[in-house]
């Protein structure tokens, strides 16, 4: 068995390990191959900077990166880890990140972070062994919004993605990796603004294909914000998916509950200064 980058590794052979090893997981995963490349594409994954375990020329393990500079710090994403049902127990993971974190190291990489599911307690130690430390913790949700106050005097209006001034967005630096303004200018996100009384009052930005919301926040202080906000997002999709909302937020965590979305996982982030 030997350890090296998937530059050369076909995709289809990824996303056949990666299925493999994400069967039966804490969550169900998409099985569409086209999900995956995009998911991908927009995260910025580097295959050359991804890396994977080979027993005679198949994979059997990977830890898939996306990079790019993130907060000033060149930084790796671990957007995937696994190990194929038949080949765990045998420290493959501990191997894979032994040889990775010298190689991201020798690309100038600065930092490599990761999510991982509260409940896997499993994968938590193995990071912490390797040297990762929780820095963060977030709330996934999803289901059909229950906002029985629609409100009438609200206008939704679409704004083009490249001309977001981002700077004036709240909360933009407890985003995870997935939702930052880097990783969806890369994505297939539309944006809109929630406008009361001709100010805009609130925005949320959605991938429609898959009525999964990127971010959301209301702009102004006002008597039922956040209830028209959602009221703006039920007029785009009734169902909706939310992953990764930060845990300090109370009064987005607290809206989530009023329109009564499930709870589905909650997901620590963890990094590694290298």
């Amino acid at each position: 068995m030997d350890v090296r980058n998937l530059g050369n590794t076909a995709i289809d052979e990824i996303i056949e390990s990666f299925l493999l090893a994400f069967d039966n997981y804490f969550v169900k995963m998409p099985t569409d191959k086209d999900y995956y490349i995009k998911r991908w594409k927009a995260s910025k994954v580097d295959f050359n900077l991804s890396y994977g375990m080979f027993d005679n020329n198949r994979l059997i393990g990977f830890i898939i990166h996306a990079v790019d500079t993130r907060n000033g710090l060149l930084t790796a994403f671990n957007t995937g880890t696994g190990v194929i049902p038949e080949h765990r127990g045998k420290r493959i993971i501990q191997t894979i990140y032994a040889y990775a974190l010298s190689n991201l190291r020798k690309h100038g990489v600065k930092k490599t972070t990761l999510e991982v599911i509260t409940e896997n307690k499993i994968a938590i130690q193995l990071y912490k062994n390797i040297g990762f430390n929780i820095c963060k913790e977030y709330h996934c949700c999803q289901g059909e919004i229950q906002n029985n106050i629609l409100e009438h005097d609200i206008l939704l209006k679409e704004v083009s993605l490249n001309k977001i001034e981002w700077s004036t967005l709240p909360n933009q630096d407890v985003y995870s990796w997935d939702n930052q303004k880097e990783s969806i200018k890369n994505g297939t996100y539309n944006y809109f603004e929630i406008i009361v009384n001709a100010e805009v009052e609130s925005y949320f930005i959605i991938n429609k294909e898959l009525n999964y919301i990127a971010q959301f926040d209301v702009l102004l202080d006002q008597k039922n914000n956040w209830k028209r906000l959602f009221s703006g997002i039920k007029q785009v999709s009734e169902k909706i998916k939310i992953n990764n909302i930060d845990k300090t937020l109370n009064e987005k965590i607290t809206i989530l509950n009023k329109v009564k979305l499930i709870n589905t996982v909650d997901q620590f982030e963890m990094e590694l200064e290298i």
